[in-house]
């Protein structure tokens, strides 16, 4: 069974369409994905009318958060939707993209950057805008080869020349949030430093005593060091340890499944979740 948790359409920063990423998700031989866009819920209606048979979507989101300054990801798994408080947040978080997006348009332009926020928003479209969008209108300029490149104190990264913080949950408010919704709470690739800070040992301990599920272990931007370490780290912690791609079309040079998660993993998270179920493919609309 091939597992990948960690994916994004374009109802966030990805390029496949909802629809497009289970289609895809099932050509890549995948049994189970969950669909995990940037603070929203929006594209798994789309999702599971596609859902080829065969496939199993786990619906989730990836949640905006920072601690200390620091931006970090929550990946929350099979939360009611519908939820107040988490729904409520969720919603703060996607407006706040726009004016934080608009600013960093702005600071680029003041660096000497050609960009504008009509292109931007050309490029995000119908989905959250986020830095990958900027980063892509980046790359189209010809300022960095990569919109991993654009990811650098020189632009885009956290403090950055050009980075603006946006409305970010506590992480401790996010897990608490999930968990009350009935979901499940993974920390996302907290050993990313390319990203900017990772996240310390003692924060992730913390987490776990806070109700914290899992981490991600198995992560592209993990090297082989830094997977050992969180894995010892989560055993240590009792904490499950999953492996995902973090797929966004071809905005990033990872494919479907390149990562996977344990079969044993996702039938805990299956376990403990209440909040929703799996949703097992029927046949899905024609492409």
């Amino acid at each position: 069974m091939r597992i990948d948790l960690h994916t994004h359409s374009t109802a966030s920063d990805g390029t496949d369409t909802p629809a497009e990423l289970v289609r895809n998700a099932a050509a890549a031989g995948l049994d189970v994905v969950a669909l995990t866009d940037h603070d929203t819920t929006r594209g798994h209606a789309e999702a599971i009318a596609a859902l080829p048979e065969g496939l199993t979507l786990v619906t989730g989101a990836e949640l905006s958060c920072a601690l200390d300054g620091m931006s970090m990801h929550l990946l929350a798994y099979l939360f009611d939707p519908a939820e107040p408080e988490l729904l409520r947040e969720r919603e703060l978080l996607r407006d706040d993209r726009v004016p934080r997006a608009r600013a960093m348009v702005a600071k680029l332009r003041e660096l000497g950057v050609p960009i504008t926020w009509e292109r931007v928003a050309e490029i995000a479209g119908d989905g959250s805008v986020g830095r990958p969008h900027l980063a892509s209108a980046l790359v189209e300029l010809g300022v960095v080869p990569t919109v991993s490149d654009a990811f650098t104190q020189e632009w885009i990264a956290d403090g950055g020349r050009a980075h603006v913080v946006k409305h970010e949950l506590d992480p401790f408010a996010a897990v608490r949030l999930v968990k009350a919704a009935g979901g499940v709470a993974v920390l996302a690739h907290p050993g990313a430093a390319k990203r900017g800070r990772s996240v310390s040992d003692s924060t992730i301990a913390e987490l776990a005593a806070a109700g914290l599920d899992g981490i991600e272990v198995d992560h592209m931007d993990h090297d082989a060091e830094t997977r050992a370490r969180l894995r010892d780290l989560a055993s240590g912690l009792s904490l499950l340890t999953f492996g995902s791609s973090d797929y966004h079309g071809s905005r990033k040079d990872i494919a479907l499944g390149a990562y996977t998660t344990d079969p044993e993993i996702y039938g805990e998270i299956t376990r403990r979740a209440t909040g929703a179920f799996p949703v097992p493919g029927a046949g899905g609309l024609p492409a």
